[in-house]
């Protein structure tokens, strides 16, 4: 057989190849969509890395991108790694101060950046050393004069220095990627991908089980592009020659409807609370997205009065998923149809999985066992990026910090996470058991049980719930759905009742926030 590296480069080769005149399109505030084919993105990607040499930029060197999903941002995606360069993406919505810890770690050499950040540009250079060139995207004007580092504006750069490079000349074993966890259980911990990791990943993610993406779909990429590789969609876009859609930096719902509406999208992937704002924003116009066919949405569980009204509100089907950035990050997706909340979706090829109690010992397979849930695989994290010691058990399975349990076909449902459960006199209360009951009553938007402490008991759960707009609900009713089916000890002894369930950038529920609130009165 051929000698093939499984390098990324390869899927945008192969979209530009036989798909060359299929669009990107990247919606811009106050002026026509950016559109671009795949042969034409391809060529500037390449020619960027061009320019990433001439600034003295090398293979295994890290850039930081502090970005949006727009094509320039696509495109660096491309041009970096092409080169074997690592693409550290980082998330606008974090602090100077959180942004610096993540850049001065990985030794980032460059940042991209969109004109609209500039503020938080300044703020971050005076506290990274390593940082050595300013690169500003998006075509926006940039502010003038940057003390400390050389800036550049993409598209001059690209016109006199960028030229044509020859991509994937290294081991697929290279790093490509580099993410840090949303840091809503604890302090975030960078992930490295590599080529191999990336290319198996889309392969699996590809599948038909999974987000099944075709040539025939226009796919919106609502889930950023700075968390977990935008969940490897501007990877498996371009495998299959599918139009991609970027919505820029406006994720709100009239924007986003619009877009959707104006480009024919029939597959959008994103976190739950940005398909709400879409439905809410419909149901005011009484308007409809006639071409949307599914809709995959993950970050954190979604209740099941919700998927009813966002399948209702959307005209078409919701497909939830389980994963983490420590797996590059699809775990499994539910299929087509599939209720939601029997199962997080069916394990796929490519990503083996085991049970195990709090010792470690793995459990026997059988229906309702419910255990750790340790995972492996090619796209599954070995170590956290600077840790010298590998992040595995004795097998080579990496514990993902969930409860879960798996029947005899292999389907996955996720019970909870180990770090929320609650210990009241001695004995556990399963947060997640809870949050799933609550969730599937009508009024409830999002809903999350966190701990507080007991002189008694040492802890005892306590109810926080976001109701859907214009819902009403009371409090007795909601215990009412939770006498009967779960022990009496476990009923909550306070229900708060909040406008906004407190999110991390990422789109889950911020528990930690949650808990510090709670803690300081202010829910």
């Amino acid at each position: 057989m051929q000698s093939y590296d499984l390098t990324v480069d390869k899927f945008l080769d192969h979209a530009a190849r036989w798909a060359g005149e299929r669009e990107v399109v990247t919606a811009r505030t106050g002026a026509p969509s950016l559109r671009i084919g795949y042969a034409g993105l391809r060529e500037r990607a390449n020619r960027a890395s061009g320019a990433l040499l001439a600034l003295g930029i090398r293979p295994g060197d890290r850039i930081a991108t502090l970005a949006w999903n727009t094509q320039h941002h696509f495109e660096l995606y491309y041009a970096a790694m092409g080169i074997g360069v690592v693409c550290h993406t980082l998330n606008p919505r974090l602090t100077a101060d959180q942004l610096a810890v993540m850049i001065n770690e990985a030794a980032d050499r460059i940042l991209a950046a969109p004109a609209n950040l500039a503020p938080l540009v300044a703020d971050v250079l005076p506290l990274c050393p390593t940082l050595e060139h300013l690169l500003w995207i998006d075509d926006d004007a940039p502010p003038p004069g940057t003390a400390a580092v050389d800036a550049w504006e993409f598209e001059h750069l690209l016109a006199t220095m960028g030229r044509e490079t020859r991509w994937g000349a290294f081991a697929e074993t290279a790093p490509a990627g580099l993410c840090y966890t949303s840091g809503t259980t604890g302090p975030p911990k960078g992930v490295l991908y590599t080529h191999r990791s990336n290319y198996l990943h889309t392969l699996r993610a590809l599948q038909a089980d999974a987000f099944a993406i075709t040539a025939s779909d226009a796919l919106l990429i609502a889930v950023p592009m700075f968390h977990a590789n935008g969940w490897g969609l501007p990877f498996a876009a371009p495998a299959v020659g599918a139009k991609v859609v970027l919505p820029g930096r406006h994720a709100d719902g009239a924007s986003l409807a619009r877009l959707m509406r104006d480009e024919g999208v029939t597959v959008a992937v994103g976190v739950q609370t940005v398909w709400l704002g879409v439905v809410e924003h419909l149901e005011r116009t009484g308007t409809t997205l006639p071409d949307l066919q599914r809709i995959v949405v993950g970050g954190s569980d979604t209740p099941q009065a919700l998927v009813r009204r966002l399948e209702a509100g959307l005209g078409a089907v919701v497909q939830t998923s389980w994963g983490m950035t420590e797996l590059s990050p699809l775990g499994v997706t539910a299929r087509p149809g599939d209720a939601p909340g029997e199962s997080a979706g069916r394990l796929l090829m490519g990503l083996d999985a085991k049970l195990t109690d709090a010792e470690g010992a793995a459990l026997p397979r059988r229906d309702g066992a419910v255990g750790r849930l340790m995972v492996k695989g090619p796209s599954v994290l070995d170590r956290y990026f600077g840790m010298a010691n590998d992040a595995l058990d004795e097998e080579g399975f990496f514990d993902t910090g969930d409860l879960a349990s798996i029947d005899a076909v292999g389907n996955l449902t996720i019970r909870g996470r180990s770090k929320d459960l609650i210990k009241s006199g001695g004995e556990w209360i399963n947060p997640a058991e809870i949050e799933a009951i609550v969730g599937r009553e009508p009024a409830v938007g999002q809903v999350a049980v966190i701990a507080r402490a007991d002189g008694k008991w040492g802890e005892r759960p306590v109810l926080v719930v976001e109701l859907l707009p214009g819902a009403t609900v009371r409090d007795e009713d909601l215990v009412a759905a939770l006498r009967g089916t779960v022990a009496d000890w476990w009923l909550p002894d306070e229900i708060v009742r909040v406008a906004a369930m407190p999110l991390a950038p990422t789109g889950k529920i911020d528990k930690l926030r949650l808990r510090a609130d709670y803690a300081a009165g202010l829910l």
